[in-house]
Protein backbone atom coordinates (compact mmCIF):
# COMPACT_ATOMS: atom_id res chain seq x y z
CA UNK A 1 0.00 0.00 0.00
CA UNK A 2 1.24 3.36 -1.09
CA UNK A 3 0.41 5.93 1.97
CA UNK A 4 0.89 10.09 0.75
CA UNK A 5 2.14 11.91 3.15
CA UNK A 6 1.81 15.57 3.33
CA UNK A 7 3.89 18.07 5.31
CA UNK A 8 2.58 21.15 6.62
CA UNK A 9 4.57 23.62 8.77
CA UNK A 10 2.02 24.35 11.29
CA UNK A 11 2.09 24.76 15.29
CA UNK A 12 -1.23 23.05 15.84
CA UNK A 13 -4.20 21.46 13.97
CA UNK A 14 -6.23 24.69 13.53
CA UNK A 15 -2.94 26.10 12.13
CA UNK A 16 -3.75 24.07 8.89
CA UNK A 17 -5.47 25.53 6.07
CA UNK A 18 -9.19 24.82 6.61
CA UNK A 19 -9.28 22.43 3.09
CA UNK A 20 -6.35 20.32 4.82
CA UNK A 21 -8.46 20.12 8.16
CA UNK A 22 -11.46 18.84 6.36
CA UNK A 23 -9.90 16.02 4.67
CA UNK A 24 -9.15 14.72 8.25
CA UNK A 25 -7.17 11.76 8.45
CA UNK A 26 -3.99 10.79 11.41
CA UNK A 27 -2.54 14.15 12.76
CA UNK A 28 0.66 14.00 14.00
CA UNK A 29 0.81 17.05 16.38
CA UNK A 30 4.63 17.21 17.43
CA UNK A 31 7.82 18.96 16.73
CA UNK A 32 6.13 21.84 14.75
CA UNK A 33 5.27 20.15 11.64
CA UNK A 34 1.66 18.58 11.19
CA UNK A 35 1.50 15.23 9.11
CA UNK A 36 -1.88 14.61 7.15
CA UNK A 37 -1.84 10.72 6.17
CA UNK A 38 -4.39 10.21 3.48
CA UNK A 39 -3.79 6.90 2.79
CA UNK A 40 -5.00 5.78 7.22
CA UNK A 41 -2.80 4.66 9.48
CA UNK A 42 0.84 3.80 9.01
CA UNK A 43 2.31 0.44 9.09
CA UNK A 44 5.34 -0.83 8.27
CA UNK A 45 4.39 -2.32 4.57
CA UNK A 46 3.49 1.29 3.53
CA UNK A 47 5.96 3.60 1.52
CA UNK A 48 5.87 6.90 2.22
CA UNK A 49 6.35 9.97 0.08
CA UNK A 50 6.83 13.39 0.94
CA UNK A 51 4.48 16.26 -0.64
CA UNK A 52 4.65 20.10 0.61
CA UNK A 53 4.24 23.56 -0.66
CA UNK A 54 7.92 23.65 -0.64
CA UNK A 55 9.92 20.10 -1.31
CA UNK A 56 13.18 21.55 -0.84
CA UNK A 57 12.24 23.13 2.78
CA UNK A 58 14.48 22.73 5.47
CA UNK A 59 12.49 22.54 8.33
CA UNK A 60 9.46 20.16 6.83
CA UNK A 61 12.59 17.93 6.00
CA UNK A 62 14.27 18.02 9.54
CA UNK A 63 10.89 17.92 11.38
CA UNK A 64 10.08 14.01 9.21
CA UNK A 65 13.58 13.30 10.32
CA UNK A 66 12.47 13.83 13.60
CA UNK A 67 9.44 12.21 13.65
CA UNK A 68 11.24 8.78 12.14
CA UNK A 69 13.91 9.10 14.96
CA UNK A 70 11.63 8.96 17.66
CA UNK A 71 8.69 7.08 16.17
CA UNK A 72 6.41 9.22 16.46
CA UNK A 73 3.33 9.12 13.96
CA UNK A 74 5.27 6.27 11.99
CA UNK A 75 7.42 3.53 12.07
CA UNK A 76 10.76 4.11 13.88
CA UNK A 77 13.65 3.86 11.70
CA UNK A 78 16.93 5.43 11.93
CA UNK A 79 17.78 5.17 8.59
CA UNK A 80 14.66 7.13 7.07
CA UNK A 81 15.92 9.66 9.70
CA UNK A 82 19.36 9.51 8.32
CA UNK A 83 17.77 10.08 5.04
CA UNK A 84 15.84 13.05 6.15
CA UNK A 85 18.19 14.93 8.16
CA UNK A 86 20.98 14.38 5.62
CA UNK A 87 18.15 16.69 2.70
CA UNK A 88 17.16 18.89 5.18
CA UNK A 89 20.95 19.40 6.23
CA UNK A 90 22.30 19.48 2.54
CA UNK A 91 19.63 22.43 2.72
CA UNK A 92 21.90 24.09 4.74
CA UNK A 93 19.78 23.20 8.62
CA UNK A 94 22.04 23.59 11.87
CA UNK A 95 19.75 21.23 13.78
CA UNK A 96 19.72 18.42 11.31
CA UNK A 97 23.56 18.60 10.94
CA UNK A 98 23.61 18.46 14.81
CA UNK A 99 21.20 15.59 14.50
CA UNK A 100 23.32 13.29 11.70
CA UNK A 101 26.42 14.40 13.94
CA UNK A 102 24.87 12.68 16.92
CA UNK A 103 23.26 9.75 14.82
CA UNK A 104 26.76 9.41 13.02
CA UNK A 105 28.47 9.52 16.99
CA UNK A 106 25.95 6.60 18.00
CA UNK A 107 26.36 4.36 14.80
CA UNK A 108 22.23 4.35 14.54
CA UNK A 109 21.21 4.22 11.12
CA UNK A 110 24.91 3.93 9.31
CA UNK A 111 28.14 3.04 10.94
CA UNK A 112 29.62 4.71 13.27
CA UNK A 113 31.83 7.44 12.22
CA UNK A 114 33.71 10.00 14.32
CA UNK A 115 35.52 12.03 12.03
CA UNK A 116 31.69 12.47 9.96
CA UNK A 117 30.46 13.22 13.24
CA UNK A 118 32.75 15.70 13.84
CA UNK A 119 32.00 17.33 10.26
CA UNK A 120 28.51 17.48 10.85
CA UNK A 121 29.02 19.28 14.23
CA UNK A 122 31.35 21.56 12.81
CA UNK A 123 28.87 22.52 10.07
CA UNK A 124 26.18 23.37 12.51
CA UNK A 125 28.77 25.01 14.82
CA UNK A 126 29.66 27.75 12.71
CA UNK A 127 26.14 28.31 11.93
CA UNK A 128 26.19 29.38 15.56
CA UNK A 129 24.50 26.02 16.63
CA UNK A 130 25.05 25.99 20.77
CA UNK A 131 24.98 21.96 21.63
CA UNK A 132 26.84 21.24 18.30
CA UNK A 133 29.98 23.73 19.42
CA UNK A 134 29.93 22.32 23.04
CA UNK A 135 30.15 18.60 20.74
CA UNK A 136 32.90 19.71 18.91
CA UNK A 137 34.58 21.34 21.65
CA UNK A 138 34.10 17.61 23.63
CA UNK A 139 35.75 15.97 20.17
CA UNK A 140 38.65 18.09 20.31
CA UNK A 141 39.04 17.83 24.08
CA UNK A 142 39.19 13.95 24.16
CA UNK A 143 41.02 13.85 20.61
CA UNK A 144 37.53 11.51 19.11
CA UNK A 145 37.62 11.67 15.45
CA UNK A 146 39.61 14.86 15.36
CA UNK A 147 43.62 15.32 16.53
CA UNK A 148 43.39 16.27 20.45
CA UNK A 149 43.61 20.03 20.49
CA UNK A 150 43.01 21.75 23.71
CA UNK A 151 43.46 24.92 21.97
CA UNK A 152 40.54 24.23 19.68
CA UNK A 153 38.38 22.66 22.55
CA UNK A 154 38.34 25.78 24.25
CA UNK A 155 38.05 27.90 21.44
CA UNK A 156 34.37 25.47 20.79
CA UNK A 157 33.30 25.77 24.44
CA UNK A 158 33.67 29.31 24.81
CA UNK A 159 31.27 29.63 22.10
CA UNK A 160 28.38 28.24 23.36
CA UNK A 161 29.61 29.45 27.11
CA UNK A 162 28.37 32.92 25.58
CA UNK A 163 25.23 31.82 24.55
CA UNK A 164 24.75 30.36 28.44
CA UNK A 165 24.40 26.83 27.12
CA UNK A 166 25.38 25.06 30.47
CA UNK A 167 27.79 22.37 28.55
CA UNK A 168 29.80 24.69 27.35
CA UNK A 169 29.83 27.11 30.83
CA UNK A 170 30.82 24.30 32.69
CA UNK A 171 33.73 22.95 30.29
CA UNK A 172 35.31 26.58 29.76
CA UNK A 173 34.97 26.90 33.83
CA UNK A 174 37.17 23.50 34.07
CA UNK A 175 39.63 24.43 31.42
CA UNK A 176 40.95 28.08 32.83
CA UNK A 177 40.60 26.38 36.57
CA UNK A 178 43.04 23.38 35.40
CA UNK A 179 45.07 25.52 32.61
CA UNK A 180 44.16 22.96 29.64
CA UNK A 181 45.15 24.55 26.40
CA UNK A 182 45.08 28.14 28.05
CA UNK A 183 47.01 29.61 31.11
CA UNK A 184 45.43 28.33 34.79
CA UNK A 185 43.01 31.31 35.81
CA UNK A 186 41.09 30.36 39.12
CA UNK A 187 38.90 33.98 39.19
CA UNK A 188 38.69 33.20 35.36
CA UNK A 189 37.13 29.98 35.61
CA UNK A 190 35.09 30.58 38.80
CA UNK A 191 33.19 33.64 36.94
CA UNK A 192 32.41 30.93 34.34
CA UNK A 193 31.57 28.52 37.16
CA UNK A 194 29.08 31.07 38.38
CA UNK A 195 27.48 31.60 35.25
CA UNK A 196 26.73 27.60 34.90
CA UNK A 197 25.75 27.48 38.56
CA UNK A 198 23.31 30.58 37.81
CA UNK A 199 21.82 27.93 35.22
CA UNK A 200 20.86 25.86 38.08
CA UNK A 201 23.48 23.16 37.11
CA UNK A 202 24.44 21.20 40.20
CA UNK A 203 28.22 20.53 39.76
CA UNK A 204 28.67 24.24 39.36
CA UNK A 205 26.89 24.56 41.98
CA UNK A 206 28.85 22.52 43.85
CA UNK A 207 32.09 23.67 42.95
CA UNK A 208 30.95 27.24 43.80
CA UNK A 209 30.55 26.35 46.89
CA UNK A 210 33.78 24.61 47.30
CA UNK A 211 35.30 28.19 45.96
CA UNK A 212 33.74 30.11 48.81
CA UNK A 213 34.85 27.35 51.46
CA UNK A 214 38.39 27.58 50.11
CA UNK A 215 38.68 30.82 48.57
CA UNK A 216 39.78 29.47 45.25
CA UNK A 217 39.06 32.72 42.96
CA UNK A 218 37.06 34.65 45.77
CA UNK A 219 37.28 35.87 48.98
CA UNK A 220 36.84 33.35 51.80
CA UNK A 221 32.93 32.96 52.68
CA UNK A 222 31.30 30.31 55.14
CA UNK A 223 28.11 31.99 54.85
CA UNK A 224 28.18 31.69 50.68
CA UNK A 225 29.97 28.08 50.79
CA UNK A 226 26.76 27.20 52.88
CA UNK A 227 24.21 28.59 50.82
CA UNK A 228 25.89 27.09 47.88
CA UNK A 229 26.41 23.32 48.84
CA UNK A 230 22.44 23.46 50.20
CA UNK A 231 21.12 24.02 46.63
CA UNK A 232 23.65 22.01 45.04
CA UNK A 233 22.21 18.98 48.01
CA UNK A 234 18.50 20.04 46.93
CA UNK A 235 19.49 17.63 43.59
CA UNK A 236 20.06 14.48 46.08
CA UNK A 237 23.46 14.51 45.73
CA UNK A 238 25.85 13.20 48.62
CA UNK A 239 28.89 15.28 48.75
CA UNK A 240 27.07 18.57 49.07
CA UNK A 241 25.07 17.43 51.60
CA UNK A 242 27.92 16.25 53.52
CA UNK A 243 29.94 19.71 52.50
CA UNK A 244 26.92 21.62 53.77
CA UNK A 245 26.87 19.96 56.99
CA UNK A 246 30.72 20.18 57.46
CA UNK A 247 30.50 23.58 56.95
CA UNK A 248 27.21 24.59 59.49
CA UNK A 249 29.84 23.40 61.73
CA UNK A 250 32.09 26.27 61.19
CA UNK A 251 28.66 28.87 61.82
CA UNK A 252 27.40 31.06 64.35
CA UNK A 253 23.64 30.61 64.91
CA UNK A 254 23.48 34.10 63.24
CA UNK A 255 25.48 33.31 60.34
CA UNK A 256 23.41 30.04 59.99
CA UNK A 257 20.42 32.20 59.54
CA UNK A 258 21.86 33.99 57.23
CA UNK A 259 23.45 31.10 55.30
CA UNK A 260 19.86 29.24 55.35
CA UNK A 261 18.44 32.51 53.92
CA UNK A 262 20.75 32.71 51.06
CA UNK A 263 20.27 29.23 50.24
CA UNK A 264 16.62 29.88 49.78
CA UNK A 265 17.29 32.92 47.83
CA UNK A 266 19.55 30.95 45.32
CA UNK A 267 17.54 27.98 45.34
CA UNK A 268 14.33 30.00 44.41
CA UNK A 269 16.69 31.57 41.41
CA UNK A 270 18.39 28.69 40.53
CA UNK A 271 17.67 25.86 42.08
CA UNK A 272 15.76 23.88 39.27
CA UNK A 273 18.73 21.19 38.25
CA UNK A 274 20.09 19.97 34.71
Amino acid sequence: MRTEVKVFLAESYDCLPADVRAVGGKICRTFGVCLLSLGGCFDKSDKTTVESGNPEDADALFNLGVLYENGRGVPQDDAEAVKWYRKAAEQGSASAQYNLGLLYGAGRGMPQDYAEGAKCFRKAAEQGHARAQANLGRMYDAGQGVPQDYAEAVKWYRKPAEQGDWEGLEKTSEIYLGGYGVPKDVPEGMKWCRKAAEQGYPKAQYAMGVGYAKGHGMLQDYVEAYAWFAVAATNGDREPEKERDRIKEKLSKSQLAKGQQRATELFNKYGSGK
